[in-house]
């Protein structure tokens, strides 16, 4: 599989690391990035990771200016686009079918050529604009996957939370992870026999 993943400068850069890291331990998606200036700052001071380690994880990155870059065109097919962390101004600029760089003519591309575009929107709360661009991001055909914790699974770190809105994620491309933790209602069977 061909996979675009793009990095915002939205909180959350351990989101796209994590993403990037488990694309690479599966060893089925070639990965193309495009991270933004702002992203490799929040990368930094975040998780202490700089613009080298993303694009080491991926198989070939690309300046945001690049506009000329193949993922910018229909003709290179991928099998998907993932923005982890997805800023709100990204989002906005893609909703509004902004392309003034690569990042958004990239997902503007996915969804012309009504690939997969799923947008790890990073922002709380959202006020009415936030989710009108949501309702036609969705109505354009992209998925709104915003990393919102699950505590079914018990989770003992914050990486167990990352890496559950990760695995959804890839899910949600197709390429399941090996190691996701998976409901099998025996949470429920025990809370109910204890009571």
């Amino acid at each position: 599989m061909r996979i675009i993943v793009g990095v915002t400068g939205a909180s959350g850069a351990i989101y796209g690391w994590r993403l990037l890291e488990k694309l690479r331990k599966s060893g089925g998606a070639e990965v193309h990035l495009v991270l933004t200036r702002a992203g490799e700052r929040t990368a930094h001071l975040e998780i202490e990771k700089s613009a080298a380690d993303f694009k080491a994880l991926a198989d070939y990155s690309y300046p945001l200016e690049d506009i000329g870059a193949r993922v910018a065109s229909g003709s290179f097919r991928t099998d998907g686009m993932v923005i982890a962390p997805c800023s709100i101004q990204s989002m906005s600029s893609i909703a509004a079918g902004v392309t003034s760089n690569l990042l958004t003519r990239a997902a503007d591309v996915v969804l012309k050529e009504r690939g997969k575009l799923i947008l790890m929107v990073r922002e709380t709360p959202f006020h009415l604009g936030h989710l009108r661009s949501m309702t036609a991001l969705t109505e354009m055909g992209a998925i709104i996957a915003p990393p919102i914790p699950a505590f079914y699974h018990k989770p003992a770190t914050v990486l167990d939370v990352v890496d559950h809105s990760v695995d959804r994620v890839l899910d949600l491309l197709g390429l399941p992870s090996p190691d996701a933790w998976r409901w099998d209602g025996r949470a429920a069977r025990q809370e109910t026999a204890s009571e």
